[in-house]
Parts: structure tokens; sequence; C-alpha cells
């Protein structure tokens, strides 16, 4: 077998923010689905990977759903709907997408949809029936035979939507039957007759919006769950209730408000009633989800058991079933959140056996309990993929290359690092901490040392962070490092972590000692005539093991050690330089005197200079490997190298002095410049932009004393066809003795390519194009930063396999964070 030459190794991301967008398949090891941006990723919750991206959307996924097949063997088909209005089929073979089908219909986003196998006629091949709603207030019927699809009924809702929907069959006859939870508080029922849908009747009772519908079967009788704004669920019984070959007997006795309808088939008219069977009040908050468990094979019986789980906007989950003696449906398990800044949950799976449940939470994480297989009652917290709910806006390696920070929209900072177990040779890689949690924007940061960043974010104040000793245990324990190796790269004595004071943003550090007057200032507090606002207590423990949400939203922080002041405006771009003594960073700014680097003294953390030349924002700065220039590239469409000047004494802090620089005259790119990076060996630096090329620019002589140089493009204009948003070149060459380069692009694709300096002009075959991530492997919006592993020299080499790996991480506003590898013999 020919080994890949780039393989996506990790990904990191969660669920959208809506309703719906998550799925787990039935049957055997089934894989949950979930929307992510415009991807729809297939994630497997055993082995903790994902394992592939579905990319075909144009803008979010809001839904989607597995097609459950009657054998109870896994799905191999979903459909997911979109705001680009679309539905679309997907066919999975051997984990990997066979086929996708686009429907497209919609005049509005497309936010609920369902789908069935259906035989039309005895002898005539399955087809698929599809049902999906949209914000243009209707609901569409969809048959798709192969990959033929054609628009059965539109459903018209006049002036209202329907906001949730699910379809089934009527008991004893293969005739669908669509259930369809509307904003005027009614489920309407349609039942599929002469190839339509037509309207039977509707189930009141809710006195707010529908939030979620879905039908079970259990023996003769077919059952659905509804649940709405009103905090109630409702169970509805739907049965048959006569035919036209039975002779119907007067009753005198007591019964329940049916509401009925008749439908034709096959020449016999049957009555089927609907009943409403019990109404479960537990949550305090908006139901937002119900689902019942899936039937399963155990020892080759049918198992049906008669469960329900609901998701709440109250931060619980609940577990419901019928008392076995009683019939009376009780709630059996309750799981949920603590504490956090969360809102409770949007959506929620049984897995195919009912052990395990997954709720999604309102900030897009998702929380997994196990059930104990010896205390049924008791549900344990398990490990999940977890990631940033909103764009990823920069992420940088540790300088050791063992593990990763991020920083996004989501207003998070999130770090990941491989998950090394004793017992097994798998290594799969996580998020084991949430140093900030902040209340802007986060734009950019920069590694001060192997444990210190700073941030910036859409404020004018840069913030420095430093590990607290619980989180460099617990980094020790899960990745296998050695703690004394680790501990002796620390100066003085450590925090145990960090906590957010009451009405604050800065993450304030916790010691030893202030642990241990906590239970003190507990009793203080309620003992205290007034109520006071009580922060969150930080409470250490060690772990040997990723931790759960719940932990990482309360127990990971990083203290704040400085704010540094100085920007007129929002922080947009920092780095550090290669022997971490001074930092630059510049804000978002319209005129020259906004636009300034200020470099800082990472020591002192006080100004050292203003290098002022651009006229607009700054977007990226890169300084070179032996720190004599700093490079910057700007919106301006120019680009800016500074040399550093050597000071006597040689203990004042340096000064940069403007080297080269390019003006409307010199200038290459036409649109704005976004990236920049510098060759290993600091010859050269490479700069791309909005206009789909990627320079390089010419050798640069630090021993050259002139005041102002004129460097031009060593290279030819690389057109790489689409708009580049992020450029990053390997610290090592490739095995021709060629520097490769990473290209990102707007559209979410990543191309490497190999350079080196040719004697002729024009340069001809300067640039080669090695390869490219697929579709699955791509970002599906712009990638805003790429970054190659930091190996000194080393490569990674896999037992047996004898080739070489070179490792970079990507991430973008798609959301999404993923480690990829690149054969070195591809490049």
């Amino acid at each position: 077998m020919v080994a890949p030459m780039l393989e996506t190794s990790h990904v990191f991301c969660c669920p959208n923010r809506v309703r719906g967008a998550l799925s787990w398949s039935p049957g055997p090891g089934g894989l949950l689905a979930f929307g992510t941006s415009c991807s729809v990723v297939l994630y497997d919750p055993q082995k903790r990977v994902v394992i592939t991206n579905l990319n075909g959307h144009t803008a979010r996924v809001n839904c989607l759903q597995w097609i459950c097949k009657q054998d109870g063997s896994p799905s191999t088909e979903l459909v997911s709907g979109g705001s680009d209005n679309q539905v679309i089929h997907w066919e999975i073979e051997n984990n990997q997408l066979l086929q996708a089908v686009h429907v497209s219909g919609h005049e509005g986003p497309v936010y609920a949809v369902h789908a069935v196998y259906q035989r039309m006629a005895p002898g005539i091949a399955l087809h698929t029936l599809i049902v999906s709603a949209a914000s243009d207030s209707t609901v569409r019927v969809w048959s798709k035979q192969g990959s033929e699809v054609t628009c059965l009924q539109t459903l018209n809702f006049g002036n209202g939507f329907a906001l949730a929907l699910c379809l089934s069959f009527l008991p004893n006859i293969d005739v669908p039957v669509l259930a369809c939870g509307d904003d005027d508080c009614k489920i309407h029922l349609f039942v599929q007759q002469n190839n339509q849908f037509q309207k039977m009747l509707f189930l009141s009772g809710h006195e707010d919006w529908i939030r979620g519908v879905e039908w079970a079967a259990f023996g003769r009788d077919l059952f659905l769950a509804s649940c709405s704004q009103d905090c109630l669920i409702r169970i509805w019984r739907l049965y048959v209730k006569s035919t036209s070959l039975e002779t119907q007997e007067d009753d005198d006795n007591i019964k329940l408000k049916e509401n009925t309808f008749n439908v034709e088939n096959e020449s016999i008219k049957i009555t089927f009633a609907v009943t409403l069977e019990t109404v479960l009040a537990g949550h305090e908050n908006w139901v937002n989800a119900v689902h019942w468990q899936p039937s399963f094979y155990k020892d080759g019986i049918l198992q049906q058991p008669m469960r329900l789980l609901s998701a709440s906007m109250d931060k619980t989950m609940i577990l419901w079933a019928p008392d076995e003696e009683s019939g009376v449906w009780l709630e059996q398990v309750r799981v949920g959140e603590v504490g956090g800044n969360t809102l409770g949950f949007y959506d929620c799976q049984f897995n195919e056996d009912g052990s395990m449940i997954i709720a999604h939470a309102f900030h897009g994480a998702l929380h997994l309990w196990k059930q104990n297989a010896t205390n049924p009652k008791e549900w344990t917290p398990e490990i999940v993929i977890s990631g940033h709910f909103d764009g990823v806006q920069d992420l940088t390696w540790d300088p050791e290359g063992e593990f990763i920070i991020t920083v996004g929209t989501d207003q998070t900072t999130r770090l990941f690092a491989p998950w090394k177990r004793k017992d097994q040779s798998q290594v799969t890689w996580h998020e084991i901490a949430r140093p900030q949690i902040h209340g802007y924007d986060l734009k950019c940061l920069a590694m001060i040392s192997r444990f210190q960043f700073v941030s910036g974010a859409d404020e004018k104040v840069l913030r420095v962070f430093s590990a607290p000793r619980n989180f460099v245990e617990n980094f020790c324990a899960i990745t296998g490092q050695s703690m004394n190796h680790v501990l002796c790269d620390q100066d003085g004595d450590l925090p145990e972590g960090a906590t957010v004071p009451a009405l604050g943003l800065s993450n304030k550090a916790v010691f030893q000692g202030d642990m241990a007057s906590q239970h003190s200032d507990e009793e203080e507090l309620f003992s205290s005539a007034g109520f006071e606002y009580h922060q969150v207590a930080f409470q250490p423990s060690l772990l040997t093991e990723p931790p759960t949400e719940d932990h990482l939203l309360q127990n990971t922080l990083w203290p704040e050690v400085q704010k540094l002041y100085g920007h007129g405006y929002e922080i947009f771009c920092v780095a550090c330089s290669n022997s971490k003594t001074l930092l630059a960073s510049a804000c978002k700014a319209a005129k020259k005197e906004h636009a300034a680097i200020i470099l800082w003294n990472t020591a002192s953390w006080k100004q050292v200079q203003n290098l002022i030349f651009h006229s607009l924002t700054v977007t990226q700065m890169a300084f070179s490997p032996d720190d004599k220039f700093l490079l910057a590239v700007s919106r301006d469409r120019t680009w800016s190298l500074w040399k550093r000047q050597d000071t006597i004494p040689p203990e004042l802090d340096p000064v940069f002095s403007l080297f080269a620089f390019t003006n409307k005259v010199t200038a290459v790119h036409s649109r704005i410049i976004w990236s920049c990076d510098w060759s290993p060996d600091g010859k050269y630096f490479f700069t791309g932009s909005r206009d789909r090329k990627v320079v390089v620019w010419g050798e640069c002589d630090s021993s050259d004393d002139a005041v102002e140089h004129s460097i031009g493009p060593c290279s030819s204009v690389l057109d790489v066809g689409g708009a580049v948003t992020a450029v990053s070149v390997c610290p090592v060459l490739n095995l021709s003795q060629r520097y490769v380069v990473a290209v990102g692009l707007e559209c979410g694709k990543i191309c490497l390519y190999s350079w080196e300096k040719t004697d002729q002009v024009p340069e001809i075959n300067d640039w080669i194009r090695c390869v490219e991530t697929s579709q699955s492997q791509s970002h599906t919006l712009a990638i805003k930063k790429l970054c190659w592993k930091n190996c000194n020299g080393k490569t990674e080499q896999n037992e047996g396999e004898g080739a070489e790996w070179l490792q970079f991480a990507s991430c973008g506003e798609d959301h999404t964070v993923k480690i990829h590898r690149v054969n070195r013999c591809a490049l």
C-alpha cells in the first residue's frame, strides 16, 4: 500500500450553535455526525478521532440526520440542510464520501431535515423520501432514486414556520406520516395519499413554539414525542382504531380524547386515532430536543427499550422511562453542566444501545456521558472532541513543538496536546486547557516562552499569561513528559492555578495559601447579612487523561501576569523574536501614526521603540531567524524591513531602523498583503497577498550599513489561483534542498510548493507545485494561519514505513484547527 503524501492527522472542532446539527448513527460502531461551519464532520466516539469531513455546503450547516436502516445495520447515508438554501444527500462507503447529491429549491435557509427509505410498490427498488423545512415558510418533499432527485410536493405554511419535522410509517401499513412542529404551538400531521401528503389533523396542547418532534414504533403503536418552549414534553400515541372490515361496537367506558383520521390503503379504509399519552414536566426552561432510544439487536433478538432523552436550556438533560409496574413515566437520570457561562443544551442523542448519551451545549461544546456497567443509574463524563465555536484567528506551536495554542472570535484561547496512554500505542490530540476566556474577540497570539504567551483582542490592551503549576503537572501526566525536565525551565514560585475575580476580565493567580483560607472566606460570606457575588474557586486536580468540558470551563485558566498599554485601537497582530527577548505588536489603523509597530522588552515589559512607516493596518510581522531583521506587511499593499542596530553598551535595548521597503513604484502586490514568513536560513522572505500572488524577496545582508536598500523579487511571481491569506515556510528543506512553502487560500485550500533561486532571467521552474489538500482535508472558509512544527532539524519517522514526515497546523474562519503531516519524499 502506497503511503499518502499528505494526511490530516488531527482535527479540532465542535458543532454549530443551532438545534438539529447533531446526529448519532444507529447500529454497531455508529459515527457521530455534526455540522461545523459549512462542513459536516464524521467523528468516531470510540476511537476519539475525526474520520472525515464532508464539504459541500457554502454556508452554515443547520441540520442533519442519518437515514436509519430497518435491519439495524450502520447507516451509510445522511442528509443535511444549510443556510445556503440547499439540502445535500451524502452517501458514505468505508467511512469516506462516495457521492453527494445537491438538492436546490428552497428560497431561504434550511433548518430542519429528515429522511426515510420507502418502497413505492412490491418489486420496485427502495427510494429515499426526504422532507426539509426552511425559512421560506415551506416544507418540501423530495424523492431520491440513484442520483436523481425530484420535488414531489411543497407544503406551504403561510406566515408560519415548521420548526421541527419527522417522518415515519403508520402502524401495519407502509404509508408515510409526517409530523411538523409549528410556531403556532401546534403539531400538524400529514399522511401520504396518492403520492401527495394531505393534512389530517393537528395536535394542540403546547403553549409555545414546538422545538422538536420524533416518532418511534413500539409494538403495534406509533409514539410521537414533542417538546416546546413551554418547558414541557408531550408523548402522543397513534394507533389503529378500526378498519372497514371491522364492525364497531359502542363502549360506555371512559376514554381519553381522541383525534381520528381515515386512510385509504388498497381499497381498505383504516381509521387511526391519536391520544395524549403523558405530559412530562421536569425542565425549568425551553426544551430544545427530544430523542427516543433506537432499537438494537442483542444476541440476535430485537431490543425495543422505551426510553426518551430530552435536552433543555436549563443546562440539564433528562432520561425518561415508564415505570415497569405502574406505567407512569418517570425521570430516570438527570445530567448536565455545572457552572461556566453557558446557557444550556441545544440537542441530545443516544448511541446505538443507549449506553452513552451526548449533549450539545450553547457554546458548541459536546458533553458525553457513559452508563456504568455495574450501576445503571450512574453516568460518568467521557472524553469527547472539542474546539472553537467561531472563527479561529491565530495559532502557534510551543518552542518544543509539543502542543499548539489557538485563539478565536469565540473569545477563548485553547491549548491542544497529545494524549499518550501507557497501555496503548495510539496517540490522540485533545484540548487540555482553556487558558483565557475573554470578553472580547481574540485576534492574535505569540509564545514568549514554553509556558508563557501574549494575546491580543478587540481591545487596546495586550495580555500576558503564564502557566500555573497545576497545568504543568497535568500536561506532564497527559503527554508523558518528565515533570523535572519541564519544571527546570520555570522561574520562581508558580501559582497553583487561576480564577476570575467578581466582575473582572483578568485571570487572578491562586497560590497555595489562597486555597487554605478559602473555607474560612466561604463561612464569612454565608454568615454575612448581605449577599455578595462569590467567584468560582479554583480546585487543583491531577489528571491523567484530557479534561471534560466542565473541567475546561472552570479549572484550566492561566494567571494573567501583565497588561501592555500603548495602542490606540484594537490589537491586530503580534510577533515574538526567536531569542524571546522582544515582542512586536500592531493594531488596526487608518492613519500612519496609529499603524506604528510597538516593540516591547519581554523581561521588563517596557516599550522599547515605535516603528512608523505604514499608513494602514499592519497585518502580520515576522522576525528573521537570527533576529537581525523585523519584517512587516500591511493593508496598504507594502512591506517594510527593519534592521536591528547593535547598541553600546550591549545591555541596552536594541534599536531598529528602516532597512528596506516597497512603495507604489517598486510594489509587486496590488492588493492587501495578508501574510509573510522567512526562509529558515534567513536569506529570503516570502509574502502572500489577496492578489493571488506569492513572491520571494532578495537576500538581506545584515553586515551592510547603508541607510536604505532596494530589495526586489528574486523569484517569478507565483499565481496560486486564489486569494492568499496565509504563508509559512518549512524549517526543513526537502530532499532536493529546496525551500518548502505552505500557502493557505481564502477558499480554504492549502497548497505546498517548493522553491529555489535560479540564475536564469526571467526565473524559470523556480516554483514546483508539490501537493495540495483534498476537498475533505481543506477548510471550508478562509485560512487564517499556517504554522510548521519546529522539529529542530529532525523529522518524524514511523516505524516500518521508512518515510520522513513533516507536520504543520492550520486554522480558519470555518471554526476548525487541523494538524497535517506531509511525506518529505513528496516535496
